[in-house]
């Protein structure tokens, strides 16, 4: 394990939103290995409420879930001043060039195609937070 994923002196923290249970464990298992604090959440109801009482560093999101879908948990994040600053990362199933420009125009900067590489999930994350938070340390 990389204990040294931080920011400024504390482990940087990854809110894993999947409605699938063994996506969000595949998912907390890597990011936990590479010295992540990893939280977890079902639907998108639940991953704002997650964010409002514990905002996470960064946010991975699933696309295709009931109820609240992913592009609109993103939007609602996006919009609001709390929250908007937080860099989300759209883990879908979904390929095509149409959920990418969805998934940006919700204000998404990363994109990731299910099933997930663990390499390059691992380095889009790493390359996000040193983009958004310069005092990443890994």
């Amino acid at each position: 394990m990389n204990p040294t994923a931080e920011i400024g002196d504390r482990r940087a923290r990854i809110l894993v939103v999947d409605d699938e249970r063994d996506n969000r464990e595949l998912l907390d298992l890597i990011l936990s290995w590479e010295g992540f604090v990893v939280l977890t959440a079902s639907t998108g109801e639940e991953a704002l409420a997650s964010v409002l009482s514990d905002a996470p560093d960064l946010i991975l999101l699933d696309v295709m879930m009931p109820g609240m879908d992913g592009y609109h948990v993103a939007s609602k994040l996006k919009g609001d001043i709390a929250t908007r600053q937080i860099p989300i990362i759209i883990v879908t199933a979904l390929t095509d060039t149409n959920a990418q420009m969805r998934g940006r125009s919700a204000g998404a900067e990363g994109f990731l195609a299910k099933p997930v590489d663990r390499d390059n999930m691992v380095k889009t994350v790493r390359t996000l937070f040193r983009t958004t938070y310069g005092s990443f340390h890994e």
